[in-house]
């Protein structure tokens, strides 16, 4: 067992006294038979800036580049079981563990004075002590003893890269412990599935979970530069003041992060500085704060599949995993993995014939692209655009030149300046609400027009003064140019609402789509003078206290129809 209390310390280790740091007071050392002990590992202020390791707890502490940092503890009884477990965080360390065997005056009975001070300080500095382990790099390495001999151990730490974290865990009762979850016998990460902005991972359970019946839940990271060896290092990149992201619902598809910004965005932002680096600033050194790195962590209980959604196409992810024991918060890390979002799919772009009016159907938030070579030269060039639900944008460019860029709501001709062979690229993005319908024409006959004119206002105004029990008055405006325009009606239930006529606000659907038994008309009317292109209609033959959906289309002379606002309407239950 490690050196106990002050007693025993002074009478059985006297040189490990001398080896603290000059002007240091005695410290008593926890044992893991004093009552005290769980209260004293949770002090971390008890083990701050220590030199000594405790028995059966894992300590965290600093190094400087090119200071080298030793830690001391003491094996009684010789055959005693030892494990020394060092975890480098953020940058690789060098460090080596040798013994020294404890002079008879310190290790015997403790029978007569002890020798003086400066002599056993002399005794120890003298000796050279047998190395039994060294290793050099960043992963996390341990040395295992099932029967060591007593003496006086010494750990020696050096980072030669720069300023750095790292994490010491000793104990003699190694088998008992068992503070680090345990790896199953495949400790690998599989990628089960791929797409364009998801990876599902899989892996096999701890044995700690389903064996020593112990809370293991398991954290995975995701980042876009390295694979990383411990759960330390992860910490050392990320801000202090990130946590550990709640844990999606059981049952649920895991979508866990808040993927306004889980796409990595670089925003250049400078992070605040690391945690144990802020720490560090009273030792004299000035820590510059780094940029925030694109890295993310979630803990998701004791699961062995998660599906990482809303990555970018076409873009090397790596995957790590971390099963963490709820009891000791110490973690053990399966082997990490890499995976490739898959490629973007190709937009296909569609070619426009001058004068004839193509469908277009747009995903949400989605994109489709068209192309307009005219066959002939051209002076002009006109382009209309029928959007049949949500306002779409459009970006029209002509050999590369932006020429047009405008969100198009309705009806919209947009006509502009022609150029000998000449080739343009039309781009429509969809609304972020939902899935788009438009209708386009391109053409270079500047008489050429497809869809029908309308007026600003598309509302249909209903009298209610003039409302019956069978009829109802409804008026529209229309246009200086002489169209034809339709009025159909449709019953409708009385628990019809604006929702539900908003959802069927397709205006591409002309009367074509309609039951002939819904028609009430058509007529043609215009007006010269704009103030007075309204016209009135009464609907007839309709039932008391009865809702209807009415909906008036204007069509063009190629054929396009184009519908106004529906209304909704009820007539009088009693009259």
């Amino acid at each position: 067992m490690l050196c106990a209390n002050t007693r025993m310390l002074l009478l059985r280790c006297p040189l490990l006294l001398l080896l603290l740091p000059l002007g240091s007071r005695p410290q008593k050392l926890p044992t893991r038979d004093e009552e005290l002990f769980q209260m004293q590992i949770r002090d971390k202020a008890f083990f701050h800036d220590s030199s000594v390791i405790p028995d059966g707890a894992e300590i965290s502490s600093y190094l400087f580049r090119d200071t080298p940092k030793r830690y001391f503890f003491v094996v009684e009884e010789d055959n005693t079981p030892l494990a020394v477990t060092v975890t480098p965080c953020d940058a690789p360390l060098e460090w080596k563990l040798s013994v020294q065997e404890l002079p008879e005056e310190a290790s015997g009975e403790g029978s007569g004075e002890p020798e003086p001070l400066e002599q056993q300080k002399q005794q120890i500095t003298n000796e050279e002590g047998t190395e039994l382990f060294s290793y050099r790099g960043n992963d996390v390495e341990y040395f295992v003893s099932s029967s060591s001999p007593s003496g006086l151990y010494q750990l020696d730490l050096l980072s030669t890269e720069k300023d750095t974290h790292f994490k010491v865990y000793a104990t003699t009762t190694p088998e008992s412990d068992q503070p680090y979850p345990e790896l199953p016998y495949d400790p690998r990460i599989d990628v089960t599935s791929l797409g364009r902005t998801t990876v599902t991972l899989a892996w096999k359970s701890s044995p700690t979970a389903s064996l020593l019946k112990q809370p293991i839940q398991y954290c995975i990271v995701i980042n876009k530069e390295h694979n990383f060896k411990s759960l330390c290092a992860v910490e050392a990149k990320l801000s202090s003041d990130d946590a550990f992201m709640m844990a999606p619902k059981p049952g649920l598809d895991f979508s866990p992060f808040d993927f306004a910004h889980f796409g990595f965005p670089s925003d250049n932002n400078s992070g605040k500085e690391r945690g144990f680096l802020k720490s560090s600033s009273k030792f004299g050194r000035q820590i510059s704060s780094k940029p925030r790195v694109d890295l993310h962590r979630v803990c998701i209980e004791n699961k062995n599949i998660f599906t990482v959604s809303d990555l970018k196409p076409d873009t090397q992810y790596y995957f790590d995993m971390f099963a963490v024991n709820a009891n000791t918060n110490m973690s053990t890390a399966y082997i990490g993995t890499f995976a490739r979002t898959k490629e973007e799919a190709k937009q296909k772009t569609v070619e426009l014939k001058d004068g004839k009016v193509t469908d277009v159907f747009i995903k949400r938030k989605g994109a489709k692209f068209l192309r307009f070579a005219p066959v002939s030269s051209h002076q002009k060039v006109t382009f209309s655009i029928h959007s049949c639900l949500d306002a779409v944008q459009i970006q029209v460019r002509r050999d590369g030149k932006l020429l047009l860029s405008q969100n198009v709501e309705g009806v919209r001709q947009f006509q502009l300046r022609g150029k000998a062979k000449a080739k343009y690229l039309i781009r429509l993005k969809g609304s972020k609400k939902g899935a788009s319908m438009l209708k386009i024409l391109a053409t270079t006959r500047p008489n050429k027009q497809s869809f029908p004119s309308l007026p600003e206002d598309t509302r249909i105004k209903a009298f209610d003064k003039l409302r019956t029990c069978s009829s109802v008055t409804v008026a529209w405006l229309g246009t200086q140019e002489r169209n034809k325009f339709c009025i159909y009606r449709r019953e409708v239930d009385d628990n019809y609402n604006e929702e539900q006529k908003k959802r069927e606000q397709n205006q591409c659907l002309g009367p074509d789509t309609r039951k002939k038994s819904e028609k009430v008309l058509c007529k043609y009317f215009h007006s010269q003078n704009i103030q007075k292109a309204v016209t009135t209609e009464t609907i007839r033959g309709l039932q008391p206290g009865k809702s209807y959906l009415l909906d008036v289309y204007v069509i063009g002379h190629g054929g396009q129809s184009v519908k106004y606002q529906s209304k909704l309407v009820k007539t009088r239950k009693f009259c």
